[in-house]
């Protein structure tokens, strides 16, 4: 009877460590910098390892007796792995705002070292757990020839519903755009858009009469675009698209507004390397720092004169008002309405 009961509970141990590796969140890359022995610091991020790799490198070049073992994901499987997985991971990168307010807000986030966080602007940080290392703006994305001869390029949402009403066999299968369904990121910035203006229903809309392709990430669009499977892109990362410019297609920030999401990190509380995760904040947050990651990415530093130069830059203001985004009732209320904007006949 004892050898079948620790045979039995031996199944179930089984069962249950396979139930949980199944669950585990889904890691779409990751890479080992620096030495494998040694102090090492673990980053979780939704940005390419390509967009980062100039500030590792050089962070590493000062540390060289640690490693850093980078993973990327999407952004609800960062938010997965941290808040319901408790994965120790030292630092976390993301693009979606919400997920990463809903962290620091729901006590998954330990203090910033304080000398880091007065390199950045008041409204790039909340309290002393979140900080924005990177600002971009949310673009438009069409692929080279994608407008017909004698019509305009669309610099306005008006302009771009036109644009595929008026050709809807040229678009047809065309236009991609984030899923909001699986996407953080894309979910923020269309919850985003419907706030500042009812045009985004009106063109969801129109994609959905196109039967518009939905992605998880915008490196897909881009790829896509690329390869003449897409003509247009809508809600692409600024990054990403502006990383590949000049290679089949043209960034264009929309003038009635064009979204400026602010890429954040926090430092888990239960990071191994807290000490790690500090110095590597510092790094991140100074002025050679951002200097690499806008090498990177190509893009400016978090600075509020970007939107001085330009008036139609909305920034996605980083305070507790995201958390309504994340909210289970109004994201499934919005969600529902989405697809039915989106499946039209």
């Amino acid at each position: 009877m004892r050898d079948f009961a620790f045979a039995l509970g031996a199944v179930l141990a089984f069962a249950v460590a396979s139930c949980c590796t199944a669950a585990a969140f889904e890691i779409e890359d990751e890479r080992q910098f620096g030495p494998v022995s040694g102090p090492q610091l673990k980053v979780l991020s939704t940005t390419d390892i390509s967009i980062l790799q100039p500030v590792i490198t050089a962070w590493l070049d000062s540390n060289p007796q640690t490693g850093l073992h980078y993973v990327m994901a999407s952004s609800q499987e960062v938010y997965q792995a941290i808040a319901s997985e408790k994965q120790a991971f030292d630092v976390v990168i993301s693009s979606a705002m919400d997920l990463q307010m809903k962290l620091a807000n729901d006590g998954f986030a330990a203090p910033l070292p304080e000398d880091a966080l007065g390199q950045q602007p008041d409204w790039a940080g909340w309290r002393d757990l979140l900080v924005a290392v990177a600002q971009e703006p949310v673009v438009l994305v069409l692929a080279d020839g994608a407008v017909p001869p004698g019509q305009e390029v669309p610099r306005t949402r008006r302009d771009l519903i036109a644009l595929l009403r008026d050709n809807p066999e040229r678009f047809r299968g065309k236009v991609g755009s984030y899923d909001p369904a699986i996407s953080g990121a894309g979910y923020l910035f269309a919850a985003q858009d419907a706030r500042l203006s009812d045009t985004f229903w009106r063109l969801a809309e129109v994609m959905g009469r196109l039967d518009a392709r939905l992605y998880c990430c915008s490196s897909d669009m881009i790829d896509d675009l690329r390869e003449g499977r897409l003509l247009v892109g809508y809600n692409v990362l600024g990054s990403y698209a502006i990383a590949w410019g000049g290679q089949g297609y043209s960034v264009i920030e929309l003038e009635d507004y064009t979204l400026t999401l602010l890429r954040t990190a926090l430092i888990p509380r239960n990071a191994p390397n807290a000490a790690g995760a500090d110095a590597f904040m510092r790094y991140l947050l100074s002025s050679a720092g951002q200097a690499l990651i806008a090498k990177g990415a190509g893009l400016p530093t978090v600075e509020a004169a970007a939107f001085e130069r330009k008036p139609h830059l909305r920034p996605i203001r980083l305070d507790p008002g995201l958390l309504a985004n994340v909210d289970g009732v109004t994201r499934r209320r919005f969600l529902d309405e989405w697809r039915s904007a989106m499946e039209q006949p």
